[in-house]
């Protein structure tokens, strides 16, 4: 079954703070009506009380402009149908008043003693009349002032009102941006808990870091400002273009050719700047976890002298970062604003051979409101544009880091379940006919067959690449065998959950993991069924106590990262207590003494005696004399069993363990002299 697409997806996560987003959008619909109305306000303005002062006038008794003796009205706003109109007349910065009608539209052409000549489109109108000073002209316009304030305060309301509702659509939409990467995050840090082993094996630990924390960061930023610029600017398009159709609906719909150029623009900036994109990114992951293995291994490469080698190989990374950067940068900055740039002039070229050219044939003469209020909104059209070409490259960025995180999601995971978690089992432990590969037939384990009781000690040798760690997987079931059946009390442990067979096993490794936290927190791992008194307990059992006393805050001392203030020794005596803590039937010591000194050994044997009591026991062990109790040996050889036994019988059998045992014995003995 094909997948969604990343868009799907990413789609899919938003609807899970649908109703938050919802108001969100809406707080951004009505602000940007509130915005919108500037405009319309404006021209009401102009053309209504500023320029519009130079209009037709009738005379009346019913109160008005007090001008000479008598009360004058302006013809547009009574129901008096006189045909005895006056006109206050504007020629530049002059006006004038005439005793009889004569368009506003015409031209002054000539002025002798009271008498004016006017040119309307070659016809020739004359009127008498005579110019006003200063003060009369204020006469006219004085009753103008209050309805201007007027309008001037509401649009001062509207745009408060306005940055309000801009307020909640900035909370609202931040509020569920970053509650979708909080959920996203989560779910993939859940599966990276449940993916199989096999999976970290094959990626570096830097690569998955980035994931889970650079990628879903980018993807917030697609919540965060893509969508909050794409949706904002979607609304505000739209207001604009219904207010452009409203002043004029010809060229309103002209205006609209610009959607289909950006959805093509988008459209070849996603195949174009994806590509680059996706290059970044995944230079990026692979630099993150270049730097993550340089510092986990400093001390490896300054002792080699590979700092040179280890840079050079860090600067190519770099390099090809900062090409594929540079080209990203140059495709986004040779057409983004260009491209706004271009369409913006354009706008306005066509916007001039319209009216300009309605004007010159004296079809369509518009008014100076009409005229501001348009070139307004076009200035305003093009805001929401160049936001959203801006917000292209991070778009671009969110998409690609989608699609690598929902790989990551994609891997499939092992099924969580604790329903049998509380199922006794005695601990027998068998092999039979086990055979493993972790490459197609390429096998590390061939026909394994062993039986361990309930209670005893097995211990498995071999030298490195035998197979002795695989075993331990498959017990662990990070893999499942590829022929044969591996049982636990008789059952087949493919029945189990994978977390019920883990929850059985306690395990101890050559180089225990010691988390940041405290002390009880590393033992108890932070689990509810484990108390703080267990964990003393346990701790004190194996004698870890005597050093942990000795510190400032005791069991409550804080540990770095990875226990580095504590001893090797020290940092196994806390893995056995969180062995212990766990009180696991089946316990599984791979190669735990292997790095101990001889001194420390022998506090290790002690705390080993105690952990190891009452369970069945598999020891993987390089040091012979460490097993030398155990009730089963087995000597493994290229994937196979090739002796078993007790310590006794196996040396007398004069085999290959005989052959180890002389070896590491030698060896000592040689030492000691």
């Amino acid at each position: 079954m094909q997948k969604p697409s990343t868009e799907k997806r990413l789609f899919r996560y938003a609807l899970g703070m649908k109703k938050t987003i919802i108001i969100g959008l809406l707080c951004v619909l009505v602000a940007a009506g509130l915005e919108l109305t500037g405009p319309f306000i404006a021209k009401k303005v102009i053309d209504d009380h500023i320029v519009g002062v130079a209009n037709h006038y009738v005379e009346t008794d019913d109160g008005g402009i007090d001008f000479r003796g008598e009360q004058y009205v302006r013809a547009n706003r009574i129901n008096n149908e006189s045909d005895e109109k006056v006109t206050l007349f504007q020629d530049g910065l002059s006006f004038y008043f005439l005793e009889e009608e004569v368009s506003l539209n015409a031209q002054l052409v000539e002025t002798t003693n009271g008498e004016y000549r006017f040119d309307l489109q070659g016809e020739s109108i004359t009127a008498s009349g005579f110019e006003l000073t200063t003060s009369e002209v204020f006469m006219f316009f004085q009753p103008e002032i209050q309805p201007i304030m007027w309008w001037l305060a509401l649009y001062i309301g509207l745009i408060i009102l306005s940055t309000v509702f801009l307020y909640y659509k900035t909370y609202l939409l931040q509020f569920a941006s970053n509650r979708i990467i909080q959920r996203m995050r989560k779910d993939v840090f859940g599966n990276v808990q449940r993916v199989p082993v096999s999976y970290f094996v094959n990626q570096p630990a830097g690569k998955v870091l980035a994931r889970v924390t650079n990628d879903t960061e980018a993807i917030r930023e697609l919540y965060v400002k893509v969508l909050e610029v794409f949706a904002s600017g979607a609304i505000y398009m739209l207001g604009i273009f219904i207010a452009l159709m409203i002043l004029d609906f010809k060229l309103g719909l002209i205006c609209l050719v610009l959607i289909p150029i950006m959805l093509i623009w988008m459209k070849v900036y996603k195949k174009v700047g994806g590509k680059y994109n996706k290059v970044i990114r995944e230079t990026n992951s692979t630099i993150n976890g270049n730097i993550n293995e340089s510092v986990q291994g400093m001390s490896i490469i300054q002792a080699y002298n590979q700092t040179g080698p280890r840079m050079n190989e860090f600067e190519e990374l770099n390099q090809k970062h900062y090409d594929y950067q540079i080209k990203m940068n140059t495709f986004t900055a040779a057409t983004a604003f260009n491209l706004v740039d271009l369409f913006r002039n354009v706008a306005f070229v066509i916007f001039i051979m319209y009216f300009g050219g309605a004007a010159l044939d004296g079809t369509s003469i518009i008014t100076a409101g009409v005229l501001y209020a348009f070139v307004d909104y076009l200035t305003r059209l093009y805001e929401p544009v160049e936001q959203i070409i801006s917000q292209l490259p991070q778009l671009e960025q969110s998409r690609v880091a989608g699609s690598r995180v929902f790989e990551l999601l994609d891997v499939e995971g092992e099924d969580v379940d604790d329903r049998f978690k509380s199922r006794e089992i005695d601990g027998s432990v068998a092999f039979q006919n086990v055979s493993f590969a972790y490459e197609k037939d390429d096998y590390v384990l061939r026909h394994v067959d062993f039986d361990i009781r309930p209670g005893e000690t097995a211990a498995f040798v071999g030298h490195t690449g035998s197979g002795k760690s695989t075993i331990m997987n498959l017990l662990f079931r990070f893999y499942d065998p590829t022929h044969g059946q591996i049982t636990i009390d008789g059952d087949d442990i493919g029945n189990y959950s994978r977390q019920e067979i883990r929850s059985h096993i306690g395990i101890v490794l050559q180089d225990p993991f010691i988390f940041s936290g405290t002390i009880i927190s590393n033992i108890t791992m932070n689990d509810p069924n484990i108390s703080r008194e267990d964990a003393i307990q346990a701790l004190k059992a194996v004698g870890a106590d005597q050093f942990i006393e000795a510190l400032p805050e005791q069991y409550d001392q804080p540990v770095k990262e990875k226990g580095s203030e504590f001893s090797t020794g020290q940092r196994q005596l806390l893995s056995f207590a969180r062995a212990l803590a766990f009180n696991p039937s089946i316990l599984v010591l791979d190669e735990a003494t292997a790095n101990i000194d001889t001194e420390t050994e022998g506090m290790i044997q002690k705390a080993l005696q105690v952990l190891k009591k009452g369970r069945t026991t598999l020891v993987i062990a390089h040091r012979l004399s460490t097993i030398q109790q155990a009730d089963q040996i087995f000597v493994l050889k290229h994937g196979k069993i090739i002796e078993r036994g007790n310590h006794e019988s196996l040396l007398q059998a004069n085999g290959e363990y005989f052959k180890m045992y002389e070896m590491q014995l030698g060896k000592k003995e040689r030492l000691n002299a």
